[in-house]
């Protein structure tokens, strides 16, 4: 570790940017470029870096936000991106960085997370952190005859539907009060550009955006992204069709007049209590927040 440099903020570093964003690429199969280019690096997403020169060889990234746990504002911090360069691996660099990071943070938020891939399991509990499951909700549906708004898929190629969702992920409510995070429209124009693009709707006399899929006769919600209070109910009638027998939805929904069931699930989820607030059992962290 004699020749490497601990580093962070580095967002403004061309060299060190690029460095950053090829590791991504190697490591995860993921690019970052579009992502930056349309603003999606804020403030809040901070990187922690062990670099060799002008290269990032290891980094543990921090993502500051609030969670929402029954009508309350907890800060937090989700971790993502832990990844080293083949060449400098078993040197004890995540180690290092994830240190770094809890001493950085352990006084000023509540909660920490993040989700780990099933080949790290056993390193993050070493920091104290603990596997939590969740809870996958789903409703059977009969869908409704009439149907009002009109659903028009928004093309993230064309810049008037860009700004259209950039607009919404920075102004928009959290999708639920029983259990929801806030201030993540970073994570969220990620999962939009590279992940759900084919999958963006507009609805125009609700004027909300949501993401779904629909196969056959189920559906997949993704999120709903609103800058007003809405009823799940209410959406859910707009996008389904006569087909539609289930929706299971990838975050925590308020009831809303559903009847909704759930099944537990392990999605690589790790807490690590660092305040008095407790991480709730029985949600759904939202899926376009996941770092």
């Amino acid at each position: 570790m004699q020749n490497l440099k601990f580093t962070t903020k580095y967002k403004n570093n061309d060299k060190l940017r690029t460095s950053f964003f090829k590791l991504a690429a190697d490591t995860f199969d993921i690019n970052f470029e579009r992502w930056y280019r349309q603003g999606g690096w804020g403030e809040q997403y901070i990187p922690f870096s062990f670099v060799d020169g002008d290269q990032v060889v290891a980094n543990a990234s921090v993502n500051t936000l609030e969670l929402i746990i029954h009508g309350q504002r907890t800060k937090a911090i989700q971790i993502g991106t832990v990844m080293t360069d083949p060449n400098y691996r078993g040197k004890g660099l995540s180690t290092h960085l994830m240190n770094q990071i809890l001493q950085e943070y352990e006084h000023t938020v509540d909660l920490m997370y993040l989700f780990a891939n099933e080949s790290v399991l056993d390193f993050y509990p070493k920091f104290g952190f603990k596997n939590v499951e969740e809870c996958l909700f789903s409703t059977k549906y009969t869908s409704i005859s009439s149907k009002s708004t009109i659903i028009r898929k928004l093309d993230i190629n064309l810049a008037a539907d860009l700004h259209l969702l950039n607009n919404f992920a920075s102004n928009r409510l959290p999708v639920s009060q029983r259990f929801a995070t806030d201030h993540t429209a970073s994570v969220l124009m990620f999962y939009c550009l590279n992940v759900f693009n084919e999958n963006i709707y507009y609805l125009e006399d609700q004027n909300v955006i949501v993401i779904y899929q629909q196969k056959d006769d189920h559906i997949e919600l993704f999120d709903i992204i609103s800058t007003n209070e809405i009823n799940i109910k209410d959406i859910s009638d707009q996008i389904t069709d006569e087909y539609t027998k289930q929706i299971t939805f990838h975050f925590t929904p308020d009831g809303q007049g559903l009847e909704l069931n759930s099944t537990m699930t392990n999605e690589g989820l790790f807490v690590k209590t660092v305040g008095d607030t407790l991480y709730p059992a029985h949600v759904k962290h939202p899926i376009t927040s996941i770092a």
